[in-house]
């Protein structure tokens, strides 16, 4: 993105605010001026205006040494969205529960477009390898979470993933559109997704759907388990914390329809 200077005047000034925030990552959690610049294709001086506006609304803030991270009112503010808040608060305690009885990775996603995105995510001590965290994306046919998701969005979607190659992470994902079709129509028969090695070659995703008011899915509870005889042991409870959550939401909607 280095040189491609994107600061024409005609670009709204939300975009270039937007551009800031994506160049932090899971990992690169705090920058410096140049190199958050760098990464947004702005201007040095652009970015440090931009970044000093920011950081007075408590978006940003600036360590005393320059160095620029995420202010606390973004999380304030994220942790207000609707309807994912309300999802969260249903789920936590099902995930909890599942979580102290199978001992690894316990995930929450919802769909954002083509990606899912992770609300929660709770781990244990020694548990597999496991790339996702809190906020992070991922492709909707690398994760048992996208594929439940993917499963029950519909056919337009469908179709907009199939207009480009699909990622592979490992020699186990799903590369083939007749495959995906076929993987899809057994996650909405089964009511769940089973994926050995699809994002790691030594763990199986697990996932079942969530669902809401009139029976739609507004999200997908997953375990991220080894790949062994785990993972069909794991599957059973997680049916049911999944179907239990779904008992909570549809009573919510149920409730905020009368009111």
């Amino acid at each position: 993105m280095s040189g491609d200077r994107r600061t024409a005047a005609s670009e709204p000034i939300v975009r270039r605010f937007v551009r800031i925030f994506e160049a932090f990552t899971e990992t690169d959690t705090v920058l410096s001026v140049s190199e958050i610049a760098r990464r947004s294709g702005l201007h040095v001086a652009t970015a440090s205006r931009l970044i000093g506006q920011l950081a007075d609304e408590g978006l940003l803030t600036r360590d005393p040494d320059g160095q620029v991270r995420l202010g606390l009112r973004i999380w304030e503010l994220a942790a207000r969205a609707q309807p994912a808040l309300s999802l969260r608060e249903a789920a936590l305690p099902f995930m909890q529960v599942l979580h102290a009885g199978i001992r690894q990775h316990t995930q929450l996603g919802v769909r954002d477009g083509r990606e899912v995105v992770f609300l929660e995510r709770l781990s244990w001590p020694g548990a597999t390898v496991n790339f996702t965290r809190v906020a992070t994306r991922l492709p909707l046919t690398l994760s048992s979470s996208g594929l439940v998701l993917l499963a029950h969005a519909g056919t337009d979607l469908l179709e907009q993933v199939l207009s480009e190659p699909l990622p592979a992470a490992t020699p186990d994902s799903i590369v083939d559109p007749s495959a995906l079709r076929r993987f899809l129509a057994m996650v909405r028969r089964e009511g769940y997704a089973l994926c050995p090695g699809f994002l790691h070659a030594d763990t199986t995703g697990l996932a079942a759907p969530l669902r809401g008011r009139d029976g739609q899915v507004v999200g997908a509870m997953s375990l991220v388990v080894p790949r062994d005889d785990r993972a069909r042991m794991a599957l059973g409870f997680l049916v049911e914390s999944a179907r239990q959550t779904s008992t909570v939401l549809g009573a919510r909607s149920a409730r905020s329809r009368v009111s």
